[in-house]
């Protein structure tokens, strides 16, 4: 039985389908709600039938609702995979972008990860997160507005200003201490996930939100479960660039990251070098031999992964075996 192939530009409002059977091509516009997607799915139920969409957030919400409980081949594509995919193209719209979605499927379909629903405690996390992130971004945004009231004392509007500014700033931090108390309480209400909070915030350097972030990114360790793979999405694995004789570059990270978990490694590693462990001993003494900081320091978040992988896989806390005198 020959495949069909079904790729789908997702939007706020609608989604654009793109069907491809024994090479024909059919499109369809649809609303973005649960019932316009059951109705349609309902239309084209045929077993072995390979989904895919791109990975935009919560405007995925309703499809995976609605295919969670299909019996369809689905998978999520990041963003730039398909647009690194796609090469020179020109234009635009969204029954090409449901066609290059179809498309790219079909072509790297044996290569692509299949997707399978989150859990209910792992969808809340994501979404807490993501709350608690877009706040600490206002709050960043509100402290830099306060530099600029300086300027604004020969308009008698400064005072003012400043204690508005700071009125909001406290309000949002009451927020983030609410999303975090309710990020915790979901955690502590699964016992798999309680767990391994405990065992990844036994690692030196590793806090909470680290924690909470990690568990979330990888889906309780379920669709990330090789340190290295979780080490390349977070732009801490090195990678050569060389060809030939005449171009023989440093090892370095890609620039195709989460930035996010990044940064939060990175104050990971900076917490980590400042503790008694080994990897304080381990930068110091490359540092020592003439290496650059940051090229150690990103090897620290490389360390800081796989050390969390590995009280996972073990399922035993993280034992610090420096000798303090």
């Amino acid at each position: 039985m020959k495949k069909i192939f079904i790729g789908i530009d997702i939007s706020n409002l609608t989604l654009d389908i793109c069907i491809k059977k024994d090479g024909q091509l059919q499109y369809f516009t649809i609303h973005n709600q649960i019932k316009a997607i059951k109705a349609f799915f309902k239309k084209h139920t045929t077993e072995g039938n390979v989904i895919a969409m791109e990975n935009t957030g919560r405007y995925n919400w309703n499809l995976y609702e609605v295919l969670a409980s299909s019996n369809f081949q689905v998978y999520v594509i990041p963003p730039v995979h398909l647009k690194m995919s796609l090469g020179l193209s020109r234009g635009k719209n969204d029954k090409v972008d449901a066609l290059r979605i179809c498309s790219y499927i079909e072509k790297n379909q044996a290569e692509s990860i299949i997707w399978k629903p989150s859990s209910i405690v792992v969808r809340q996390l994501k979404v807490l997160l993501t709350e608690r992130q877009s706040r600490i971004k206002m709050k960043s945004q509100l402290i830099r507005q306060q530099y600029d009231y300086r300027l604004m004392k020969t308009l008698a509007l400064d005072k003012d200003l400043l204690s508005l500014n700071k009125q909001l700033i406290k309000a949002i931090e009451i927020q983030i201490l609410k999303i975090e108390a309710d990020i915790e309480k979901s955690i502590l209400g699964d016992q798999e996930l309680k767990k391994q909070s405990e065992l990844i915030k036994s690692v030196p350097g590793v806090g909470k939100v680290v924690s909470w972030t990690l568990i979330a990114k990888t889906e309780g360790f379920t669709t990330i479960s090789d340190p290295r793979k979780l080490a390349c999405y977070c732009g801490v694995a090195p990678f050569d660039y060389q060809s030939g004789t005449s171009i023989r570059g440093r090892s370095r990270v890609s620039m195709f990251a989460d930035k996010n978990m990044k940064t939060l490694l990175h104050l990971a590693a900076m917490s980590a070098i400042r503790l008694n462990n080994e990897l304080k001993m381990y930068y110091q003494r490359k540092v020592g031999e003439g290496k650059n900081k940051m090229s150690v320091l990103n090897a620290v978040r490389n360390k800081i992964i796989h050390r969390v992988f590995a009280v996972i896989k073990n399922q035993t806390i993280y034992k610090n075996d420096l000798v303090l005198s």
